[in-house]
């Protein structure tokens, strides 16, 4: 029996129109996988599909998805078993970075409320959300699934201008420990995974990279170069994207049945900081 076999699996992916998630998408096409991809980004989306569609013969469907709503989370999940009879694997991967100070004695890029409740909302209200409809209709089917967590190797501890990104990291590994002390009796495993330095992918905007070099005392061209050197990890490269991905179809099948409420970094060996 091939127990990393995913053929007809259902499998739902937020955030999944670029970056990670596609890769991550791309990796359960890859295995004969039925994908959901959902995102609020319909252009990426349809775009995403095309590319999944004609890595073999599964099926991929996209879901315009914002994962602060939940009519939008509920409609992903009922989309699922509507048109595959079933949910069994999601993959919690929707996340948002805004990076600001605590104060900054200038105003010009200091946290505010707003910014607070708006990482929030998608980093943690999000993740509650989708688990929370996705574990629904696994338990309502009786056969159980798999809720994976996508979250940070560096959050728990963060860096200049990403406490409030590092406060929802935090709030992801400790609902993955919590969630899987609650399902796991009834089928469904729990499991985060932590990417630490990955390529670029392209979705840094020059506003993002901006108010990240100005959190750090930098200009972009600093950040920039930084962002490229290696000497931090142990491995002395980045990560790829395509290993996130062979991380995520690896915790989805049963050859990891025994995994269960717990992290993986995968960081090339990179602790935090």
């Amino acid at each position: 029996m091939n127990r990393t076999n995913l053929t007809e699996k259902a499998v739902a992916i937020t955030g999944g129109a670029c970056g990670i998630g596609l890769a991550v998408a791309k990796g359960f096409a890859e295995v004969g996988a039925n994908v959901i991809l959902a995102d609020f980004a319909e252009e990426q989306g349809a775009e995403a599909i095309e590319e999944i569609s004609s890595l073999g013969s599964s099926e991929a469907v996209f879901v315009r998805c914002d994962v602060t709503s939940k009519a939008d989370v509920e409609n992903m999940v009922s989309t699922a078993v509507d048109r595959f009879g079933r949910l069994d694997v999601l993959v919690n991967n929707a996340g948002i970075n805004v990076p600001r100070l605590l104060v900054d004695p200038t105003g010009k890029e200091e946290l505010t409320e707003e910014i607070w409740d708006k990482v929030f909302a998608v980093n943690v209200k999000g993740q509650f959300l989708c688990a929370q409809a996705a574990a629904r209709a696994m338990l309502a089917d009786g056969k159980g699934g798999v809720l994976i967590n996508m979250s940070s190797e560096s959050g728990m501890e963060g860096s200049e201008g990403q406490s409030v990104y590092a406060a929802t990291k935090a709030a992801n590994h400790n609902l993955t420990r919590s969630w899987a002390k609650e399902l796991g009796t009834q089928g469904v495993r729990v499991v985060g995974v932590a990417p630490g330095i990955m390529e670029t992918t392209g979705m840094r905007s020059e506003g993002y990279e901006s108010s990240l070099a100005y959190t750090r005392g930098l200009t972009v061209e600093q950040l920039r170069a930084n962002y490229g050197k290696t000497s931090s990890i142990p491995l002395g490269r980045s990560g790829k994207l395509s290993e996130v991905s062979d991380l995520v179809v690896y915790l989805a099948s049963d050859r990891s049945s025994y995994v269960h409420g717990t992290t993986v970094n995968i960081s090339g060996g990179k602790s935090r900081g």
